[in-house]
């Protein structure tokens, strides 16, 4: 088993489950993408790891996808064929790894408009790169994807609420939306959990329901069997949105998934409705 593969296969990640829909070929490329994603993820956010060095690894990165790599490994060499193969942009890679800087050190984000800068880089340049493994051909699926990486990424703040404030106390909600609802960042670094709180992460819900809507609204017909991994995508955190918003938003004391049997659910009915990408 190639790194890519190892690295995907312990992940277990929502992704990767979508990933299982696509022809061999493809999802191989996904699968070294998704490795690539992974791994600056991971030195983003590894504790154990001094900052400098984290920081180093990943311009070191960004450096070599640039310039070339002067002695790539084994996963540097296969996303360079990646690019190749499939005509990837390289500054979408690039700022995926521009937004894994953005992580090293806590930072604060005045408004959505500021948020969303950081949204588009770790999230909706990881959709426009992949629609281009996937064999989107139509124009319109590059709005999709970034209304789609917006919703995904704001989805992920929500539920990741008490594991960031644990982790670094990284604060990724808009602090003009706390003070919309008079809730302070002491509040949420207190992890007070009030009303106050929940009107504020339903305001949050629907933003992102918005951005959903507003990727439906844009995918294109002529792309739609090369968007049924994105589409997958989208039916499992619209569920998981919706299960928080039900259960109050009680993220400071519990991560909220799906599980496995809900998963197959939706995987199955989008892979009778449109069958596998071609």
């Amino acid at each position: 088993m190639n790194d890519s593969a190892e690295i995907t296969r312990q992940a277990k990640s929502n992704l990767a489950f979508a990933l299982q829909i696509l022809p061999k070929d493809r999802r191989d490329g996904m699968v070294t993408f998704y490795a690539f994603c992974r791994v600056v993820d991971d030195l983003a956010d590894d504790p154990e790891q001094p900052l400098e060095e984290r920081e180093a690894a990943l311009l070191a990165w960004k450096q070599g996808l640039e310039n070339g790599f002067p002695e790539p490994d084994s996963l540097q060499a296969e996303v360079v064929a990646l690019i190749e193969r499939h005509s990837i942009p390289v500054n979408l890679l690039t700022a995926i790894i521009d937004g894994c800087l953005m992580d090293l050190r806590s930072q604060r984000f005045g408004t959505w408009e500021d948020l969303s800068q950081y949204t588009y880089k770790v999230a909706c340049a990881v959709g426009l790169a992949s629609l281009k493994v996937f064999g989107a051909e139509d124009p319109a699926s590059e709005k999709y994807a970034v209304a789609l990486g917006h919703a995904l990424q704001l989805t992920n703040i929500l539920r990741d609420v008490g594991e960031d404030l644990a982790n670094g106390v990284r604060i990724y909600l808009p602090l003009a939306d706390l003070a919309r609802f008079q809730y302070t960042e002491r509040d949420l670094i207190g992890r007070v959990y009030d009303g106050r709180f929940v009107a504020m992460m339903n305001y949050q819900a629907e933003r992102a329901e918005s951005l959903y809507n507003e990727a439906v609204a844009a995918k294109p017909k002529s792309d739609a069997k090369a968007l049924v991994p994105a589409e997958i995508m989208r039916s499992i955190y619209q569920t998981l949105l919706a299960k928080m918003k039900r259960d109050g938003f009680k993220v400071f004391d519990r991560r909220y998934s799906l599980s496995k049997a809900r998963k197959m659910a939706i995987f199955s009915k989008h892979f009778l409705r449109l069958g596998p990408a071609v």
